[in-house]
């Protein structure tokens, strides 16, 4: 049984983008697994506090991440 695990930092996806992150990746795993496995294929979203999450030894914090979706 194949599980997924997606972190992103709090307040950045909405459900219905976490729901799509979801059934997408359940998609991928599936194509390569094949459609018995759709069933059994499990996906967790976690979402992290905004600032306990670092890149490049820098804080991000949920603002940080919507600047750069943006191309800020």
């Amino acid at each position: 049984m194949p599980v997924v695990s997606v972190k992103v930092i709090e307040g950045v996806f909405s459900d219905a983008q976490k729901a799509e992150m979801v059934q997408k990746l359940t998609d991928a795993m599936v194509e390569v697994e094949g459609e018995n496995m759709r069933s059994l294929t499990m996906v967790i979203v976690e979402e992290v506090k905004s600032g306990d999450w670092g890149i490049g030894g820098k804080p991000m914090s949920t603002e940080d991440v919507k600047a750069v979706a943006a191309g800020m």
